[in-house]
């Protein structure tokens, strides 16, 4: 999967825990549970980092997320593995899920933020304490190689958690814009493209394409697709698709390997059930050595969603950019997809 090689120069962190057994972990059902609303953040409050995925092997990731936090008026405390090495992850399984477990059950810790991506999230889902977690909602966030862990946390315990820039992430102001008023502003925002046009005529950058007009309403579930179909089949995967909207983001994938996705996805009847779609950017994502000849993107979204007849559209801003958003996963929104918005109807924080 090139989506770790995009993203092998990023982020890492170090405090202590111990490191428990995992024996005696609970588990707890999924389908039942209401959905979890974490508190806010707020001036002061301490975000602990984590790295559930792949390792950082420099140390001014750590320095930058550091002080990208600190900027924003928080204080940092790492994980007790967030150094650590098995291969290319960030620790064993045992030590990146206890890291996790322990910020959960930390009530120092008001949020937690994943240091990188890359790979290996997928391998700690049966280690995590989704009891612990249920019993300590707060904030979660990450992307790529992460949205494992926000589908499991979903899945188990009804959480919300946030599909938004990593701690070594560029942190511009487009992307903490949105962060800032999403999880310290408490704000329903109304996500949509920059309309810059810099010295052109009209605007040529981050531009919408609507592939089928029309408003929809439902949860927002997704994230990066190559993950994402990576755990189907799972107890990890969310159960209930229907009327909900599936937004879509990934990096470095050739687009035959997307149209496989996206059959998967049609395939396991997620496409289905979804009321609206939101493809945001797949970056660097080309024909690669597809023979003869290869489908565009453009080609394999139009077969996938208008014989849907749902609203949807591709360009927004969630992926492996710069201009980042930060996207409640699980939360009740709008899209419109002939605007190219997204509208949140609940509060992202309490």
């Amino acid at each position: 999967m090139q989506r770790r090689k995009f993203i092998q120069n990023l982020g890492m962190g170090s405090l202590a825990f111990p490191l428990a057994n995992f024996t005696g972990i609970d588990k707890i059902s999924p389908s039942s549970n209401s959905v979890l609303i974490p508190k806010g953040l707020k001036k002061g409050d301490t975000v602990g980092i984590i790295s559930p995925s792949s390792a950082i092997f420099e140390t001014a990731p750590f320095e930058i997320a550091k002080e990208n936090l600190e900027a924003m008026g928080l204080k940092v405390k790492f994980g007790a593995f967030v150094k650590g090495r098995y291969g290319h992850l960030a620790g064993t399984d045992e030590e990146r899920a206890q890291e996790l477990n322990n910020m959960f059950r930390d009530d120092t810790i008001q949020a937690i933020m994943a240091l990188r991506g890359g790979s290996g999230a997928a391998r700690i889902l049966d280690k995590l304490d989704y009891k612990a977690i249920k019993n300590n909602p707060k904030i979660f966030i990450g992307y790529s190689d992460i949205t494992a862990i926000h589908l499991a946390i979903y899945e188990k315990t009804g959480l919300v958690t946030y599909h938004g820039p990593l701690a070594v992430s560029t942190w511009n102001s487009f992307s903490f814009d949105h962060f800032k008023r999403l999880l310290f502003d408490k704000e329903k925002i109304t996500f949509s493209n920059p309309t810059d046009k810099g010295d052109n005529l009209v605007q040529t950058k981050n531009r919408i394409r609507t592939i089928q007009p029309g408003e929809a309403t439902g949860r927002l579930i997704g994230g990066n697709l190559s993950v994402l179909t990576g755990i189907m089949g799972s107890e990890y995967f969310p159960t209930d698709w229907e009327n909900n909207i599936l937004y879509l983001e990934d990096v470095g994938e050739q687009i035959y390997a997307v149209d496989r996705m996206m059959s998967q996805l049609q395939l396991g009847g997620v496409l289905g059930k979804i009321s609206g779609f939101v493809f945001g950017k797949c970056t660097n994502c080309n024909p690669g050595g597809s023979g003869y000849g290869s489908l565009t993107m453009e080609e394999v979204l139009d077969h996938y969603l208008k014989p849907l007849h749902i609203p949807a559209f591709s360009g927004a801003m969630i992926g492996h950019i710069d201009d980042n958003v930060t996207i409640p996963n699980g939360l009740k929104a709008k899209i419109n997809a002939t605007k190219g918005s997204i509208e949140l109807l609940e509060n992202p924080v309490k």
